[in-house]
């Protein structure tokens, strides 16, 4: 009786450590599309920003504008929008069963519209996992005033 508990434990131990194993691998996984999504859109990457966006993706930007995917790749592609840096600090990942909500703050520096801007926001992304594939669904930003 006692082994039989004994052997239990140790199977649950195991398959705990292999969720934690699991989920730590998704996390930086998500994390790396986090920065890779920095890196499109500076380089102004139209395919690769998509493939992270779901087709149902819905941004809603750090002025209150709500754009669709398609909106959204037609206002990181513009021609007056040209940034220099985007960089992410203090992501935390939140794991649900088939999404991930990852939220950070962030610094971008650049020129739109002819006139230099340097600002720095937090935000929300929700991630989804579809046929083994992480895809952000929705994000949202908003200025840190003052910084």
């Amino acid at each position: 009786m006692k082994a039989g508990r004994v052997c239990v434990a140790l199977a649950l131990a195991m398959v705990a450590g292999f969720a934690q194993s699991s989920f730590d691998a998704e996390k930086a996984r998500v994390l790396s599309l986090e920065n890779a999504w920095n890196q499109a859109e500076k380089n102004k990457d139209r395919k690769a920003v998509d493939a992270l966006l779901a087709p149902t993706f819905a941004y809603t930007d750090s002025d209150g504008s709500f754009m669709s995917k398609e909106q959204y790749l037609a206002s990181i592609t513009a021609a007056s929008y040209r940034p220099d840096q985007i960089v992410n600090d203090s992501m935390e990942v939140h794991p649900y069963e088939h999404a991930v909500v990852v939220t950070g703050t962030y610094r971008e520096k650049g020129a739109e519209k002819g006139k230099a801007y340097s600002r720095k926001g937090r935000f929300t992304d929700m991630w989804i996992q579809e046929r083994g594939a992480w895809l952000c669904a929705a994000s949202h930003e908003t200025l840190i005033a003052g910084r």
